[in-house]
């Protein structure tokens, strides 16, 4: 029998790789988006692999549409065994300039949506005791970055629910629960950042640009020295994910390439899967 997996955010870029690279090895993939208009690229990557889908409407910022396809899929399949968190959206702009709106909505898909899906999925997996919820943060979930504040503080905290969730949940009830830290993907993700910070205002006060220049500057050198090293494809990202899905004991938190571990090793070098850390919080909680 095929394990099912729900996939969020899976219009383009990593979740539409992640989907068919897990139909490719044995899940039954429901793949969701907030806009089914959306997905033509989807079915057209499904049709060249090969592969079938099942696509359903799932906005993350909305708990009735989230609740709604978790309640169809259970329905149908009886179970589900795989949650991978993958919607999100990038932004880019001091937190002066930064609107009410903004701050609600970047928070909102970034983290609330996390929270609402795995709260969806949860008691099913609780009584069948089992299943794997991945939640895709960033290296920006372990390492605060120049002009994206918002965006990093939505992924740390997205880091610090999954880790609380492993702490007290995984060994009574056998949900296992996996952060992937990708570091740059090449994707519309990158490019959907940058045209919201352009067309909704000034990325910063004049008093900021001096900075930002200098900010700018580092970002397009990385990308014309290093673009083989900082950025993966989301296929290359999605093969970690499968790893992940395939392993008996899978991480805590996983790095998806060499640029990533390095850039994140001051902060990962005592504990690089998070092993010890949920073993510690355990021994200091729960004994």
């Amino acid at each position: 029998m095929k394990k099912i997996a729900i996939v969020t955010g899976t219009s383009s870029g990593l979740g539409l790789e992640t989907s068919i690279i897990l139909a490719q090895n044995g899940f039954k993939v429901y793949a969701t988006m907030r806009n089914l208009k959306k997905q033509e690229a989807l079915m057209q990557s499904a049709k060249t692999a090969s592969v079938h889908l099942e696509v359903l409407q799932l906005d993350v910022t909305d708990q009735e549409s989230i609740d709604s396809c978790i309640k169809l899929i259970l329905a149908k399949e009886g179970q589900i065994d795989l949650l991978i968190n993958n919607a999100g959206a990038g932004f880019a702009k001091t937190t002066e300039q930064t609107t009410e709106e903004e701050l609600k909505w970047v928070t909102d898909v970034n983290y609330l949506g996390v929270v609402r899906c795995t709260k969806a999925v949860l008691p099913s997996m609780r009584e069948k005791m089992k299943g794997h919820i991945i939640n895709i943060t960033s290296v920006g979930g372990l390492v605060g970055q120049p002009f994206n504040e918002l965006y990093c503080g939505a992924k740390f905290a997205v880091e610090g629910f999954t880790e609380a969730l492993a702490s007290y949940i995984t060994d009574p009830f056998g949900i296992k629960f996996s952060l992937v830290e990708p570091g740059g993907i090449v994707s519309e993700f990158m490019k959907s950042a940058m045209e919201k910070t352009i067309t909704d205002g000034q990325m910063a006060h004049p008093d900021y640009m001096p900075i930002l220049e200098k900010y700018m500057s580092g970002v397009q050198k990385r990308a014309q020295e290093s673009a083989d090293q900082v950025y993966q494809t989301p296929e290359e990202v999605a093969h970690v994910i499968l790893k992940v899905t395939r392993s008996k004991n899978p991480p805590l938190r996983i790095r998806t390439s060499q640029w990533a571990e390095d850039f994140t090793l001051l902060k990962t070098q005592a504990d690089p899967d998070g092993t010890k850390l949920i073993q510690d919080i355990k021994e200091r909680f729960l004994k």
